[in-house]
């Protein structure tokens, strides 16, 4: 296989893997979307404190990936579907509820907050070889047959959530 046959290979199953990559994943803006619950008409129909929620929804932000690379020994090129980063969070919540005296005096309301965290995550790859070698030399330039090859690039996920919980007088 001529160097021009085999780049311009390359360049396709680059240009595909790209295309791919692009269409999976749209990008958004960066930041989160708070969300709140107003009960504030419920509390003054039913004369009473309701507990207060809210909360943020991320938005995801997806990053470039990286392209597929050419890998001596190889006729098709290494990670023929890149992986694509995806950064973003995990939802927060805010809630804050009365209570009925039930820890004592003092402890009168709770309150629960778990912020948005941030998330990292990558989408899995696909890296494909297949059934034919490079052309070599001793062999008049022809390639020779091997055993194709498939692999998944697994996905990954990290993330590092976080909690409080508060209880006390009028919070």
């Amino acid at each position: 296989m001529k160097s021009t046959t085999r780049g311009t290979l390359a360049a396709l199953v680059t240009g595909v893997a790209a295309a791919i990559g692009a269409a999976a994943t749209p990008a958004s803006a960066v930041g989160a979307v708070p969300v709140p619950v107003p009960l504030g008409g419920a509390e003054s129909a039913l004369g009473m404190e309701l507990p207060s929620v809210g909360g943020e929804l991320p938005l995801p932000t997806a990053g470039s990936p990286e392209g597929p690379r050419f890998v001596e020994g190889r006729l098709l090129p290494e990670r023929a579907l890149p992986r694509l980063p995806v950064d973003g969070g995990l939802p927060g919540l805010d809630v804050r509820a009365p209570l009925a005296h039930v820890l004592g005096d003092g402890f009168d309301h709770v309150d629960v907050a778990a912020p948005a965290s941030d998330l990292r995550a990558m989408a899995p790859g696909l890296t494909v070889d297949g059934p034919l070698t490079g052309p070599r030399p001793g062999n008049a330039g022809l390639p020779e047959l091997t055993q194709p090859e498939l692999g998944v690039l697994a996905p990954a996920l990290q993330a590092v959530p976080g909690a409080n919980l508060t209880a006390g007088q009028g919070l």
